[in-house]
């Protein structure tokens, strides 16, 4: 009846009390951790709460909000935030209270305290000013809120400080019933002034962009500042800093999926003809990589994200990447899909990095665009000719981590995968169609189980 959207960055302190106080109300029968691409052990912590987790295409909150109810599969939704470990107990019913009783649309929470210093000093003026109906609200940047996700989908989530504030003037303007109910007593971290200053500029634009004296291309510059202050591999790799000895990597599709991702795609959204076309006729790896994200053009990444589900795991996946992790190595996968994707893979199967082509989105909506990480890419270091190939970010992680090529396994079943299962100290062919892969493997399986896998590495 009722779903759970948490929001989290470095919350591993919090985040399994927060959804343990979530599932305290019967009417919860879905909860989501949207990631927001955590340096921590945010995700590790959640999984052991046994609950949908994804992680956001883009750095900030609003896009985590809007992804999370893009895959709620309920009408009533609440969001929380994951730094606040001591809730009400009833927090969820004090929250869906309004909405049950279909006395309103969309709930805004306060609390038992004075209300912030951006919020007195900046805020209310500036809603005295254009929003005076709005001025009733005690505290309109609270981010414990609930609504229907009817009235959601009409709404923009802005991706910094500003989401709340533009969430209530916008559910506003489309005629949502409002109500502001009481959550109790919260204990908040002081902010230091730098941050409230980068706070304030963020509400203050969110208010300007809703009355039209905001620049839109300044927005979108900013947007995409905050899309790349972190590079893909750097935030991949965060989990190899303890300096891992041995690793092993999968290909995903075919290999740990039961399936391939773009296929599946393409057979849902009827581009399987075009996909077609682009694998036969094209014969550069890197324009045929751009070729295929132009296909999932306009798809959200909620539907990207259900073509995934729809695609079923190989059955002891789970089980053998425990396993090997037991066993002292480090787990990823290195991938010609797109992070987005396989990040959705590692974070079901526990995996310790995952790497692919980043795949562009906008709103929480694909642009068609993607970009190549460089370390997939030719150098003078290269031992092969592919203009781009796997083999390259596998010989990066292996320098970079200083782990001996002798410790390294490679599993995969396509002719993309030959040259990282070459320079592996063990390579693994499973379930391949290509006489090649299986000519430079050291074993070759087959079947629904990677079991064999567990029965040949060290």
């Amino acid at each position: 009846m009722i779903t759970v959207i948490i929001p989290a960055l470095n919350e591993e302190k919090t985040i399994r009390k927060v959804i343990q106080q979530a599932r305290r109300s019967p009417l919860v029968t879905e909860i989501i951790v949207v990631d927001d691409q955590s340096m921590d052990d945010t995700v590790r912590e959640a999984r052991k709460e046994e609950v949908r987790i994804v992680t956001s295409t883009n750095l900030g909150k609003g896009d985590s909000m809007r992804e999370g109810m893009m895959l709620a599969r309920n009408e009533i939704l609440v969001f929380l935030d994951a730094d606040i470990p001591d809730y009400s107990p009833d927090i969820i019913d004090r929250l869906t209270g309004p909405l049950i009783r279909n006395e309103a649309d969309f709930v805004k929470s306060y609390f038992e305290r004075q209300a912030g210093r951006v919020t007195e000093i900046l805020v209310k003026p500036l809603l005295e000013f254009f929003f005076p109906h709005l001025l009733e609200f005690k505290q309109p940047l609270s981010g414990m809120i609930a609504g229907k996700r009817s009235f959601f989908q009409k709404v923009e989530f802005e991706n910094d400080y500003g989401v709340d504030i533009g969430l209530l003037i916008d559910m506003h303007k489309v005629r949502a019933r409002i109500k502001e109910v009481c959550i109790g007593e919260i204990e908040n971290d002081m902010q230091p002034l730098h941050a409230l200053g980068r706070m304030a500029r963020q509400v203050a634009n969110a208010i300007f962009k809703r009355v039209n004296i905001f620049s839109a291309a300044r927005k979108e510059e900013q947007e995409e500042y905050t899309r790349l202050m972190r590079e893909q591999v750097e935030f991949a790799l965060k989990e190899l800093g303890k300096q891992p000895k041995k690793m092993i990597v999968f290909d995903m599709d075919n290999t740990l999926l039961q399936g391939s991702f773009i296929h599946t795609a393409a057979a849902k959204f009827g581009f399987r003809k075009e996909l077609v076309d682009i694998i036969t006729q094209q014969k550069s790896s890197y324009i045929r990589t751009q070729k295929i994200a132009r296909l999932l053009e306009g798809r959200t990444f909620a539907e990207l994200i259900d073509v995934l589900e729809s695609v079923p795991l190989i059955g002891d996946a789970v089980h053998t990447v425990r396993e090997l992790q037991v066993r002292g190595y480090v787990c990823g996968i290195i991938s010609d899909s797109y992070h987005c994707i396989t990040n959705h893979i590692r974070n079901l199967l526990g995996l310790d990095f995952t790497l692919g082509n980043e795949l562009e989105f906008r709103k929480s909506v694909a642009t068609g665009e993607v970009r190549i990480p460089s370390q997939l890419l030719k150098d003078r270091f290269s031992e092969c000719e592919h203009e781009h190939c796997k083999s390259n970010m596998f010989s990066y992680i292996l320098n970079r981590f200083g782990i001996q090529t002798a410790d390294s396994v490679a599993v995969g079943d396509g002719e993309n995968d030959v040259c990282m299962l070459k320079m592996a100290g063990t390579g693994i062919s499973f379930n391949s169609t290509s006489q090649w892969v299986d000519q430079v493997a050291d074993y070759v399986f087959r079947g629904h189980s990677l079991k064999p896998v567990l029965d040949v590495v060290r």
